[in-house]
């Protein structure tokens, strides 16, 4: 057991100074970027460092996988130079007894990772997508969905906004059906009032099928000026892509809303099948985790006399990336129904533990 506990605080030092590494060169890089992709916006320093610390944590949960191939091969190559390794096997104890440490640790991150970072994430990456929003477009358009329906928000071409409330949509959110347009003048409050049995979306504006329009002005009764039309069209700046990108991605719900939320996107009519293979695949990420531990350590649990470190490493790092690669790609065909769902979230990280666990049996017993 001291060994088991030695092993796991050798290999969480050794995340922890990958982790320093990686956060501080992801951090200076998304810097840089931020300063060039709002470079005509006129942000100060502060406002940029602002976003790029909203921005590195998912980016820094996305290559968790490489933190945890590095930090095995960190733990590894030390242990072999200071010939702990063969010590160890020296006293009977095999080449699994080393991974029970790193293993744990690796899968206790995972953990972690799901309950705690993820959330922290969420919030992060929403906050960022708002004020990107805010300083591009000063935040004249939002999309939510909530029990009560589809809601949405426009700026419109002549000033003021549009509040937008639909019961349900189509799939990709073109057509909305059973839906109500407030106008807003800007600065003042309501001016109008439309109700239409159906309204879609396209080029420069919404058709709308069967409307009534009843005017808002102080001093008019609504319903004797209100008017009736089979059609009637109303410009909008809203396109397809900008209420799809509304939506965000689903790394921007924390993972204990996304049940909930993927019932309310079903019952407002579109497919939530993106934030159910998301759900899957985040519930399967400490198992991914272990398995690079595992492809890792198969590669570098060896004496360092024996020549071919940097090959092994280079090794263990690309077979990494080629796992994670399936696995994305896995993802991407569970995403487009390709596959089911759970075929797709979990299908590569146990293939990779399999892999991983053969390959580590194979260089230790032959």
């Amino acid at each position: 057991m001291i060994l088991h506990f030695y092993f796991a605080r050798r290999f969480l030092a050794s995340f922890a100074l990958i982790f320093i590494v990686l956060f501080a060169l992801v951090m200076l890089v998304d810097l840089v970027d931020q300063s060039r992709r709002f470079a005509e916006d006129g942000l100060g320093f502060d406002q940029l460092l602002g976003l790029s610390l909203l921005s590195v944590p998912e980016t820094i949960n996305q290559i968790l996988p490489l933190m945890m191939i590095l930090a095995t091969v960190t733990l590894f190559t030390r242990l072999a130079r200071s010939s702990e390794l063969v010590a160890t096997r020296a006293a009977g104890r095999s080449g699994l007894t080393f991974l029970a440490g790193p293993l744990a640790v690796a899968g206790v991150i995972g953990l972690l990772a799901v309950a705690v970072l993820n959330p922290i994430v969420a919030a992060t990456s929403k906050q960022f997508a708002q004020k990107s929003e805010v300083y591009k477009t000063g935040g004249r358009a939002a999309l939510s969905i909530s029990d009560e329906g589809l809601w949405l928000r426009q700026g419109n071409p002549g000033g003021g906004q549009t509040v937008i409330r639909a019961w349900r949509s189509n799939a990709d959110a073109s057509v909305l059906y059973d839906v109500t347009f407030v106008d807003y003048a800007p600065d003042q409050g309501p001016v109008r009032r439309i109700e239409a049995q159906s309204a879609a979306l396209g080029a420069g504006g919404w058709h709308l099928s069967q409307a009534k329009i009843w005017p808002l002005n102080a001093g008019t009764n609504p319903e004797t000026n209100a008017q009736v039309f089979d059609r009637f069209d109303l410009e909008t700046t809203l396109t397809l892509d900008r209420i799809r990108d509304s939506f965000g991605t689903p790394s921007t719900l924390p993972i204990w809303d996304l049940p909930a939320f993927i019932t309310q996107l079903e019952q407002a009519g579109f497919s939530a099948r993106l934030h159910q293979v998301w759900l899957q695949s985040e519930l399967a990420r400490p198992l991914f985790l272990i398995a690079m531990v595992l492809v890792a350590s198969a590669f570098t649990m060896r004496h360092s006399r024996f020549g071919g470190t940097g090959v092994a490493v280079l090794t263990a790092v690309l077979l990494g990336f080629g796992l994670y690669f399936i696995r994305s790609f896995a993802l991407i065909l569970g995403e487009n129904g390709q596959i089911s769902v759970l075929l797709a979230a979990w299908a590569a990280p146990l293939a990779s533990v399999m892999l991983a666990l053969g390959l580590v049996l194979h260089m230790e017993d032959g």
